[in-house]
């Protein structure tokens, strides 16, 4: 086992200004319906397709969220406009008209904190002309970004670094085109260094092969969503070897594309009804779909619940019982801090494999978890690739988010069943669902 340490820079808690998890005991059992927004992954894939295309395309149902706002400023920053329309469900949030342009440097984009931001555009910003510099929030100046760069130097581009090689912020030279051909890289760290140079491969005068040379691969179904959109968006891809992928030279076809819910952010509102007892709905759920959310159901039948797809309708039953499992999350790592916080309060301990890669997201969430389920009072241990957690009594403190909206809504998930559990910056959650405070309210009833 690994000590559990905190991530670090992260200043100690206080009660000030957090949210007070709400508190579950005799609420009675759940019976609600909680409509999720719509998938930021697919959101910020379409994006960058769309700006990519062949002519005006709308996307609906995408999801408002600071990292889908992030990507379509630093779209216009390129020259790609983004016009609200009128959705075509009466009073639905307005549907977007993505108009490319053509690329141009002499900008600078925002990477935040958003990973697909952060390594889904330094690829198209090589087809641009001229220079973009990319930075992020102090925190994404340690997310690992040297494979992708490492890759794009590979096939002739000029990417400057502005700080610590491989790291933010840099400087991507664009000359208007990518030579493309063939190239390796190691995405053991993430499988966004094989999407952000899948989704603008089709746009390099030679197309791109990219081949895997690490030892792990993690989020594979991440890497299949890719293939998927650009597929439907008629790009030919070969991904018919292990580890290897196609894209042929071509044009990107501009169309209209309706986005999934997040099956992941629906994590949490499902969870609840297990540890509060009845039953929580999500309409929406797609009968195939390539989210890594997708598992949660199984994963939460392994657990205690029962679960039902009635047409589009994922609803999850609980009685507040919770068991410990043995699971392997390397394709779901994504789901990792809710089901950590559920198995916090199951009656048996539960172990989490293949999540080393979660070392680089946000923050180190197998860090973040192990330490703050322990502040809580329960134990939680490191392992070379995730997690244990064997239940205990906890208590209710403030609970640090380490600026990672999924640590918000684990805690959140916690609170339900431990009185006093406060969670720092909950606004944190504005990443994927800019309204999760209310939407747990309101599923609270």
């Amino acid at each position: 086992m690994t000590t559990a340490t905190p991530p670090p820079a992260a200043a100690e808690p206080s009660a000030h200004d957090t949210w007070p998890a709400p508190h579950a005991a005799g609420a009675g059992p759940l019976a609600a319906t909680v409509e999720v927004p719509g998938s930021k992954s697919l959101t910020n894939r379409y994006l960058v397709l769309a700006a990519l295309a062949d002519g005006p395309g709308v996307l609906r149902g995408a999801l408002r969220s600071r990292d889908t706002d992030l990507m379509g400023a630093a779209l216009r920053g390129l020259g790609v406009r983004l016009d609200d329309v009128a959705a075509a469900v009466p009073g639905a949030s307005p549907d977007l008209r993505i108009t490319p342009g053509p690329l141009h440097g002499d900008t600078s984009i925002d990477c935040g904190l958003a990973g697909t931001v952060m390594r889904f555009l330094p690829a198209v910003a090589a087809l641009a002309d001229g220079a973009v510099r990319f930075d992020g929030d102090p925190g994404a100046r340690i997310r690992p970004m040297g494979p992708i760069l490492s890759a794009l130097r590979a096939l002739g581009v000029t990417v400057r670094d502005d700080g610590t090689p491989g790291f933010l912020p840099f400087t991507v030279v664009g000359h208007g085109g990518v030579r493309g051909g063939s190239v390796d890289l190691d995405a053991s760290a993430s499988s966004q260094f094989v999407s952000g140079l899948l989704l603008a491969a089709a746009r390099f005068d030679q197309g791109l092969t990219v081949r895997h040379t690490g030892p792990t691969l993690p989020s594979l179904p991440h890497i299949e969503m890719t293939v998927a959109v650009l597929r439907a968006s008629g790009v030919d891809v070969d991904a018919s070897r292990p580890a290897i992928w196609r894209v042929a030279p071509g044009p990107i076809r501009a169309h209209d594309v309706r986005v999934e819910p997040d099956l992941s952010n629906a994590a949490p509102f499902l969870c609840a009804a297990m540890v509060v007892g009845g039953t929580v709905s999500v309409p929406g759920w797609p009968s195939a779909t390539t989210q890594p959310g997708a598992l949660l159901p199984e994963i939460l039948t392994a657990m205690g619940a029962t679960t039902q797809l009635a047409g589009d309708v994922m609803s999850v039953s609980g009685t507040g019982d919770v068991h410990g499992v043995d699971l392997d999350l390397h394709d779901a790592g994504e789901l990792a801090p809710t089901i950590a916080a559920l198995a916090s309060l199951a009656d048996s301990p539960t172990r989490l494999r293949g999540i080393a890669h979660l070392r680089g997201h946000e923050t180190d969430r197998l860090a973040a978890l192990a330490t703050e389920l322990t502040r809580l009072g329960g134990q939680a241990e490191q392992t070379s690739d995730g997690l244990v957690i064997t239940p205990r009594p906890m208590t209710g403190t403030v609970v640090r988010t380490y600026h990672d909206h999924r640590m918000a809504t684990a805690a959140a998930l916690i609170g339900l069943r431990v009185p006093g559990v406060r969670v720092e910056n909950v606004a944190t959650t504005s990443k994927t669902l800019p309204d999760f405070v209310g939407m747990w309210e309101r599923m609270l009833g």
